[in-house]
């Protein structure tokens, strides 16, 4: 068995559909789509068409709460403010009805259960939480609190827009021989792919010798394919192959794959559909976000919390003026943006 895992399209249709080709090679049996398919960028309704238009499992994640959320006591606070949240104002004006009543009907979460394999569950963060995330080098002791409670021992989890590969561990609190003063035991990480073998691939774990009286999750995120915050400008996925489970821990090995495309177009339409100029600030850092494939805007946020300012009570263009003074991201960002190179050229 062999299952696409992808996430975070975030209205990038072009980078979408490059990964569609992609899939067109590699044919997984199977596609899920792991929530956020709109906002920030420009091609909500057409993403949304491409899903629609699919056998895929999917989910939804936070930011199709944000959208479903808007005009309700569910939505977030200050969502009214067309300053702050003008680019969820212009999604909201511009999901049509039909795309909106697809968002509205798919599942928080899933179980999947292949003929064969692991069981794995799927939710954006985790079950009942969808703004929780995980990263790659996050310790096991911060991650194994948060996915405790899900039985399965796969678990595919996205938000974070980085992709992570992690075997973790802790042992079962009903076995009698845990001890009970080895504070270092309640949180181990399983063990870790050889460098020598291909990313993804891992050594055996305790479990293959015997029962080792731990629980154990293998746990993945395949990475964003539309806003990638990695570093890696290409749209990434990953591919789960079901294999036994004397060669990987949760009975799947997961492979990341990246895709290269021309951004181009998307960073057109950030002007060309308006949203630059609805969205304001917020809209600009995710444009810089797509540009650097790096966090800009909580990398803002952090900026402005220690040096006096708080975009949520005062004139957030005052204190974005004020971070791009301070820090000269502006330029940064500008040197690497694909349209101003090909404007200079």
């Amino acid at each position: 068995m062999r299952l696409a895992v992808l996430a975070d399209i975030h209205g990038n249709l072009p980078a979408l559909q490059a990964v569609l080709t992609e899939l067109e090679t590699l044919q997984p049996d199977f596609v899920v789509l792991d929530g956020d398919l709109i906002n920030p960028m420009p091609f909500n309704n057409g993403v949304v068409d491409v899903v629609r238009a699919s056998d895929w499992a999917v989910v939804r994640g936070n930011h199709e709460f944000y959208l479903l959320d808007f005009g309700t006591d569910r939505a977030p606070q200050g969502a009214d403010d067309s300053e702050r949240w003008g680019s969820l104002h212009w999604l909201v004006q511009r999901v049509g009805k039909v795309q909106a009543n697809y968002l509205a009907a798919l599942p928080d979460e899933l179980k999947l259960q292949f003929p064969g394999a692991q069981p794995i569950r799927v939710a954006h963060g985790v079950p009942g939480r969808n703004r929780v995330g995980f990263y790659q080098d996050m310790p096991a002791e911060k991650i194994i609190p948060q996915i405790d409670p899900i039985e399965e021992p796969n678990i595919i989890s996205a938000h974070t827009h980085v992709q992570v590969d992690r075997l973790l561990s802790r042992p079962d609190p009903a076995d009698p021989m845990t001890d009970p003063h080895d504070s270092d035991a309640l949180f181990r990480e399983g063990s870790k792919a050889r460098p020598s073998e291909p990313e993804g691939a891992s050594t055996r774990s305790q479990s293959d010798t015997g029962r080792d009286n731990c629980r154990h999750w293998h746990l993945m995120n395949p990475g964003s394919i539309g806003l990638p915050l990695n570093g890696d400008t290409a749209a990434q996925f990953a591919i789960m192959q079901s294999v036994p489970e004397s060669e990987q821990q949760g009975g799947w090995q997961v492979q990341h794959h990246r895709v290269p495309y021309d951004r181009r177009p998307v960073l057109e339409a950030f002007s060309t559909e308006g949203l630059l100029e609805a969205g304001g600030v917020i809209a600009q850092l995710f444009y810089w976000e797509l540009v650097t494939a790096e966090p800009e805007i909580i990398n803002y946020f952090r900026w402005c919390w220690a040096n006096g300012h708080d975009p949520d009570a005062e004139d957030i263009r005052h204190s974005f003026i004020a971070y791009g003074q301070a820090t000269g991201r502006e330029r940064y960002v500008d040197e690497r943006d694909p349209l101003k190179k090909a404007q200079s050229t």
